[in-house]
């Protein structure tokens, strides 16, 4: 950066001491030390950029789980192997561990670079870089090389990101796409030629606005803005506000890892009126349902309430597996959520058909049918969560 400076450059980019460093950009405070008395000096008071750091030291800590200093402790030079853009490698290792594949990294790391190069050497930036990252943890998941990806093409369930990526949603590569690897695993899909957007018609926004709200009466314009650029993610936030209320007012602790027994918290709601909340006890005893009562006061008064034990949840359903090379069972490539069922019992389906869509950690996943034949059972439900492996259906 300082050889940019000298150079001619206008502006350099840094971050905040207590940001900066390993998949981040350079110390500010080093950048803004090392020039003062410089014909280049900066300006900026050293002791200002500290009292500024020290607030985001403590900020920092709040996000500990989803930080890199789990794989790494130090700068390397993997970074020009496998290419992972900085921002991308927190996303991605943080994706890797809920898909179960934390222990993995390292492969997930060496697949990142061959799932590049297979898809052309792409240019990677927000959202290409997603595609790459998608495919490599789908070959690690489903222990898949390279060439067992270009061999299997026609046969395999590749995430959507994937498929839209070849079909042209995000643009043309520089180079153009990867051949024969786009047409095994297109086949007969659409592709588009061109710029995506140019042939896209104008949003509607009061139509969508209306759809929102037979669901989500009370949707701001802000909400449809959200829903129009991120639908699925904005509908989870939706579903969550309308369940759980405003819990924008919550501390960040609080909201991403829960109060602890014995620990008050206070939740200022609206401009003098704070309720104070104090969890007491969880009962050993739970439900049928899976649930466990959670005591605590609120402002003082004893209050109790029921919560769904997720894992407790997890281990009393025995979800059946599909069992490997049986090629009338279909299982599911990866640990997720269902977003939609393609198909009922009775569908006839070709080979290569869309049966179900999961989603996992920002990343979806287009489950095909294996082979032409008729749907037997189907053993999933919309929003039902899924381990790899686990049965989607039957085919005869």
């Amino acid at each position: 950066m300082l050889a940019c400076a000298r150079a001619g450059a206008d502006a350099v980019d840094v971050a905040v001491d207590a940001m900066s460093g390993l998949t981040s950009q350079p110390s500010m405070g080093a950048m803004v030390a090392s020039l003062q008395g410089d014909k280049l000096d900066t300006g900026i008071p050293l002791q200002n950029v500290s009292e500024y750091s020290a607030y985001w030291e403590q900020a920092r800590t709040l996000y500990g789980p989803f930080e890199c200093t789990a794989t790494m402790k130090s700068g390397n030079a993997d970074v020009y192997i496998n290419e992972i853009p900085g921002g991308q490698y927190t996303n991605l290792q943080f994706q890797a561990f809920s898909l179960g594949l934390g222990s993995q990294f390292e492969q997930v790391k060496k697949a990142y670079r061959e799932a590049n190069l297979l898809l052309g050497d792409i240019i990677k930036v927000t959202p290409s870089s997603k595609v790459v990252g998608d495919l490599a943890q789908f070959m690690v998941q489903n222990k898949l090389s390279a060439k067992e990806i270009e061999d299997k093409a026609e046969e395999l369930s590749f995430p959507k990101s994937v498929v839209e990526y070849l079909q042209g949603a995000i643009g043309i590569p520089y180079g153009g796409f990867p051949e024969p690897l786009r047409s095994k695993v297109l086949k007969d899909m659409p592709r588009i030629e061109g710029r995506p957007g140019q042939e896209l018609p104008p949003l509607d926004f009061d139509k969508l606005k209306a759809e929102l709200m037979e669901s989500f009466p009370d949707v701001t314009d802000k909400d449809v803005m959200s829903a129009a650029m991120y639908p699925q993610v904005a509908n989870d936030f939706f579903r969550i506000r309308e369940k759980y209320g405003p819990v924008k007012h919550l501390d960040t602790k609080t909201f991403l890892v829960g109060p602890t027994v014995g620990e008050t918290i206070e939740v200022k709601i609206e401009r003098g009126k704070t309720l104070d909340i104090k969890t007491l006890a969880v009962s050993d005893e739970m439900t049928s349902a899976g649930e466990r009562e959670v005591f605590f006061e609120l402002n003082g008064q004893l209050r109790s309430v029921f919560i769904r034990d997720e894992n407790a949840s997890k281990e009393m359903k025995i979800h059946p597996k599909a069992v490997k090379g049986d090629k009338d069972q279909v299982g599911a490539p990866m640990p997720g959520t269902v977003l939609t069922i393609k198909v009922k019992e009775g569908d006839k389906v070709e080979k290569g058909q869309p049966i179900a869509v999961l989603s996992a950690m920002k990343m979806e996943m287009i489950v095909q049918a294996p082979r032409a034949g008729t749907i037997k059972t189907v053993s999933i439900t919309n929003g039902q969560k899924l381990e790899g492996d686990d049965l989607i259906c039957t085919i005869e």
